[in-house]
């Protein structure tokens, strides 16, 4: 493959995909903790629906607010 013909994804939207793995990852890592703790198992699609809303919500919370955090720390840099 050459370099014209892969897909370039912005290093603002892939961060944000990254940290949309992340919320998932964390969110089963503390339903996982709950069933071990309290014995109680919520199912597997729920779970899993419920992780993949977390993703999107951090991916897309993330790509929005980032241009905000950004500028405020550029802000607070300079002063």
């Amino acid at each position: 493959m050459t370099d014209e013909t892969r897909l370039r994804v912005p290093a603002r939207a892939k961060a944000s995909l990254l940290w949309g793995l992340v919320g998932s990852l964390s969110f089963l890592v503390l339903v996982q903790a709950y069933h071990l703790t309290a014995g109680s198992f919520l199912g597997i699609w729920v779970m899993l629906g419920v992780a993949a809303s977390v993703g999107v919500l951090t991916a897309g919370l993330t790509y929005l607010v980032r241009s905000r955090l950004a500028g405020n720390r550029s802000r607070n840099e300079t002063s």
